[in-house]
């Protein structure tokens, strides 16, 4: 049966050309004052003006009114960690009294804090906790996510880690693409060259033979894995038909553009330290930055990955939460967004983009998922505000008045 979406002030449609926005493009919202928006089956089958929608619609459409609010194509978070049970509170406390990220790290906080915590839990209560936390983000009007793994230590762990999500996506509404991040923390005992060997012989293989991942991430800093660990993890993904993205840059200039560009990585992470070169490199070899300024404010740096120089250079830019227990517990891609305009002079309406559509092509699902375009699955969400504007604007608002998934309207979350 038919759905009629109407009654809106603005329908950000976000249609344009098949491909992730740059330059310009970023700045064009395909917006629709007052447009109607058609679904059936749990895909748009057409989107416009009145004229245009009506000509489609047939006897037994149920048409709902959404009061003037705005509608815009679902969320798409391209960064997210959430297999985890408890906040890092010790670490928070700390922080506010001075210590670095750093100093917590070596007094037993940090990464290893939750990877302890994590291996308390077998699958199920993985799944609990992740469920959890999926939907406190679908309720923030994000329909779409990256979620790694990462916080496991053992090829058990990290496994078991990739199979509550893989529970997750066959009973949740959010779309989930999982990332294996067995190349996060190095455990106890090993040394990053010897566990990213455990990696790439052990843990990548049953992964992809059972279909647990669709992407490798590594880690790349100092003190953490090395480029050369990163060659080889990402050599393996390849062979077994994994895809690969890297955190990279995040604490200093450590060429990890360039290695991103270099391996083919479907994105390159985090970016605040990136170089000039990097950036370039970025752009010859096709490789998506995806910002997470979330983490900068939370742990209190006023370093900002260099988006308006990205932009500007032609590089389709995406935002994402980088949610997670330690430095960017953000279940709201809004408030990234209001990040984006105050403090990295992107615009409003690069901000959605950027959460969006290229947010989608980052995380390969860019011919399925957003932007309300003929032929899409139909995950929008309903917003209690009348211009798009406003999704940036208000500083922690809950502005999600609606979430749709596949066609259908969600309860209350």
């Amino acid at each position: 049966m038919q759905t009629l979406i109407c009654g809106c002030s603005q329908l950000v449609t976000l249609a344009g050309p098949a491909r992730p926005r740059s330059g310009p493009e970023m700045s064009d919202l395909g917006l629709v004052p007052k447009g109607l928006l058609l679904v059936e089956d749990g895909h748009v089958i057409a989107v416009g003006s009145t004229d245009e929608v009506r000509r489609a619609v047939e006897e037994g459409c149920i048409e709902v009114d959404v009061g003037g609010r705005i509608v815009s194509p679902g969320l798409v978070d391209a960064h997210t960690h959430p297999v985890f049970q408890s906040p890092r509170l010790n670490d928070f406390e700390q922080r506010a009294q001075g210590r670095s990220y750093a100093e917590i790290a070596q007094v037993g906080g940090g990464i290893r804090s939750t990877v302890l915590r994590n291996r308390a839990l077998d699958e199920n209560g993985l799944s609990r906790a992740a469920s959890r936390n999926i939907r406190r983000m679908l309720a923030a009007g994000t329909t779409a996510l990256e979620a790694k793994s990462g916080y496991g230590g053992s090829v058990e762990a990290e496994l078991a880690e990739l199979r509550a999500l893989a529970s997750i996506a066959r009973k949740e509404p959010a779309t989930i693409v999982p990332t294996l991040l067995g190349a996060h923390a190095v455990p106890e005992g090993f040394t990053p060259s010897s566990f990213a060997a455990v990696v790439a012989e052990e843990m990548i293989p049953v992964a992809a033979r059972e279909g647990l991942a669709k992407f490798v991430d590594v880690f790349v800093e100092d003190g953490y894995y090395s480029p050369d660990d990163a060659r080889l993890i990402a050599c393996v993904a390849n062979r077994h038909g994994l895809g690969l993205r890297l955190h990279v840059d995040q604490l200093r200039e450590g060429g990890g553009a360039a290695l991103a560009a270099e391996l083919g990585a479907r994105s390159a992470d985090h970016l605040e330290h990136v170089s000039d070169e990097g950036i370039q490199a970025l752009k010859a070899a096709g490789v998506m930055p995806v910002l997470l300024p979330g983490s900068v404010y939370f742990l209190g740096s006023s370093r900002y990955a260099p988006a308006r120089k990205m932009i500007d250079c032609g590089l389709p830019v995406v935002l994402a939460t980088d949610f997670n227990p330690g430095s960017s517990p953000v279940f709201s891609l809004t408030s990234v967004m209001n990040l984006a305009c105050t403090q990295m002079r992107m615009s409003p309406a690069e901000a959605l983009v950027s959460c969006t559509i290229n947010a989608a092509y980052a995380i390969d699902l860019g011919e399925q998922i957003g932007s309300l375009e003929k032929g899409k699955r139909a995950d929008f969400v309903v917003w209690d505000a009348e211009d798009f504007r406003e999704l940036a604007y208000w500083v922690g608002a809950d502005l999600v008045h609606e979430v749709w998934v596949s066609g259908g309207r969600l309860d209350p979350l």
